[in-house]
């Protein structure tokens, strides 16, 4: 890289120097030559290789560019290679023809429409952040001013060229339209100088000054032209050389800047101005028809030809217009819908903060309601203990068995809740799922049995394990079967299914009741009895774990709630026991 750079700058080094030599050649031509082909030879050749330097200095900055920055610095090479080729026509003439130009020149036109992509490349306006909906607005404005351009050129000059030929008013009107054109360019150069920083502001004031002393060159031509001292070669083409060899110094030795985010936002006043300017020179065609009317002392071929011109520039402008209006009001339309989302989020958000305060209240009290229960469930669990160590028969034994069996059952649950409140993250480990089902529904024997509820259990052997914490899985399982058999306790002919399996990387879990259906009527009281009874609190545990639970209630096949946990896959499980849980992507539960 830094051999490249190396090589890079020493190449420029030698090609400014041979510019600098094309120049130097000139003035010393232009001090010692007399008026005379060789000289007007040697000139015109030596302005189309500098040129032609500055064109192919400026390529380079764009091949290294993206985006808009590289058709920014094309625009600019456009501009110079306009310029470039109206000095080959220019060459064509004195040096192969051996003859003046025209007084009525065709090329004329290429060198008033070079400052236009020069134009074009300042409206891009690279040394500023834009988006994408206000470049495509920008674009059709600074199209709007294009076509202006060159009405105005076709309007004022070409009928003096081939409507009625007349080189006086020919010369006067297209001096006149480029000079405005060129004060038109050198103000939009000062108006980037002044909102740029750092490298552009340096690079928009080279171009201001090799543009001001083109400028100056130009004046100076043509007061001499009107004194007939001109010719070509002459002392008044040094400062036109002297802006083209600076054309090179621009290319070779300005570097690229990508546009910076800078405090100024897109919708600034350039590009309010230019939509401004878009509208004026739309609206101002009506008064160039007014003029071209009036204008009693034009012939009336020029008086028509004008008119149709500016009916035909009205047209197209007009559906320019439309297309820019229409881009404006799906714009409008866009930032409406968004605004109207921005709005219902915000409400959404509103709703779940407004929740989220409920349950942090509603988490206090849980919080202290289980820190009072704790002191009776450890006196009920010291009870139970001390009674089974008292001489029981095994009836009695087996019932105190389930009494402190349901007492550390109540005292997981208390510290699930205790857990839930502080909102701490469960320990995650390895957990069997069949093992889990296979308590659950150990535990809720008594209930089940005293409702003469069947319940039948169908586990996959060798089911994966999950990453979980076993005490809130197992208080998940128990809540929804009690709520299962609430809602089969409504049935008749009441079975309880208990199924798990493994499919496509996920342990699931269905709870389902296969009576028959319970009263119609029953279903939205029933379905809002199962929510509330604990439904909510085992979704949110559920999402702890990555999984999620889903609820169907059907006329006929009665209530059926699935689980769905990610497994661990067989080379992660040794590795699981730190806790992290697995990455997973639900999917949608038929």
């Amino acid at each position: 890289m830094a051999a490249r750079t190396v090589f890079l700058r020493t190449f420029s080094k030698l090609w400014t120097a041979a510019v600098a030599v094309c120049l130097v050649t000139l003035i010393l031509a232009a001090l010692i030559l007399r008026q005379s082909f060789r000289l007007a030879a040697l000139s015109d050749v030596i302005q189309c290789l500098l040129l032609f330097s500055g064109t192919m200095s400026l390529i380079p900055q764009a091949m290294r560019c993206r985006g808009r920055l590289r058709l920014f610095w094309m625009l600019i090479a456009t501009g110079i290679a306009f310029w470039f080729c109206y000095q080959l026509f220019w060459t064509y003439f004195e040096v192969w023809l051996r003859q003046d130009v025209p007084d009525l020149f065709v090329g004329d036109i290429v060198l008033f429409l070079h400052i236009v992509p020069l134009m074009a490349a300042l409206a891009l306006r690279p040394h500023l952040p834009q988006e994408e909906y206000a470049a495509r607005l920008r674009r059709l404005d600074f199209a709007l001013m294009v076509i202006w351009w060159v009405y105005l050129y076709v309007l004022a000059v070409i009928p003096w060229q081939y409507v009625e030929a007349n080189g006086a008013a020919y010369d006067r009107n297209l001096n006149s339209l480029y000079l405005i054109e060129k004060l038109a360019f050198l103000s939009a150069l000062v108006l980037a100088w002044r909102g740029s920083k750092g490298g552009w502001r340096s690079f928009y004031a080279s171009l201001f000054g090799a543009s001001i002393t083109y400028a100056a060159s130009s004046y100076l031509a043509n007061w001499a032209l009107d004194r007939n001292s001109y010719y070509s070669g002459s002392l008044y083409d040094i400062p036109l050389a002297v802006s083209m060899t600076w054309i090179t110094v621009i290319g070779l030795w300005t570097r690229e800047r990508e546009p910076q985010a800078l405090v100024r936002s897109t919708s600034s006043s350039h590009g309010v101005w230019l939509a401004r300017l878009g509208m004026i020179a739309a609206f101002s065609l009506p008064l160039f028809a007014a003029w071209a009317l009036l204008d009693g002392a034009i012939p009336p071929r020029i008086r028509s030809f004008r008119i149709v011109l500016t009916l035909a520039t009205a047209l197209l402008m007009g559906v320019m217009v439309f297309v820019r209006q229409r881009l404006l009001d799906r714009e409008l339309v866009r930032l409406l819908t968004d605004s109207r989302e921005s709005f219902a989020n915000l409400k959404r958000l509103q709703v779940q903060i407004t929740e989220s305060e409920k349950l942090a209240s509603v988490g206090q009290l849980v919080g202290g309601a289980a820190h009072e229960l704790n002191n009776p469930i450890a006196a009920m669990l010291g009870y139970s203990d001390l009674l089974m160590s008292t001489p029981l028969n095994p009836d009695q034994r087996e019932l105190a068995e389930r009494i402190g069996q349901h007492i550390r059952r109540t005292k997981s649950l208390v510290a699930s809740l205790l857990s839930f409140v502080k909102q701490g993250p469960a320990a995650m480990a390895p957990v069997d799922l069949n093992t889990v089902l296979r308590t659950a529904v150990k535990l809720a024997q008594p209930q089940w049995q005293s409702l003469k509820i069947e319940v039948h259990t169908e586990l996959q052997p060798n089911m994966p394990l999950v990453l979980g914490d076993s005490n809130q899985l197992l208080q998940v399982c128990v809540q929804i079967l009690n709520n299962a058999l609430h809602s089969a306790d409504r049935r008749t002919g009441r079975t309880l299914t208990v199924a798990a399996e493994h499919k496509d990387g996920l342990a699931i879990v269905d709870i389902s009741d296969t009576g028959s259906a319970a009263n119609p009527g029953q279903k939205e009281e029933e379905e809002q009895s199962l929510f509330n009874m604990g439904l909510g609190a085992c979704q949110g545990i559920l999402q702890q774990h990555r999984g999620r639970i889903s609820c169907q209630h059907d006329r006929t096949s009665g209530t059926a709630i699935r689980i769905e946990l990610p497994v661990i896959p067989p080379a992660q499980e040794k590795s699981t026991g730190d806790g992290v849980p697995v990455v997973w992507q639900p999917q949608p539960f038929a």
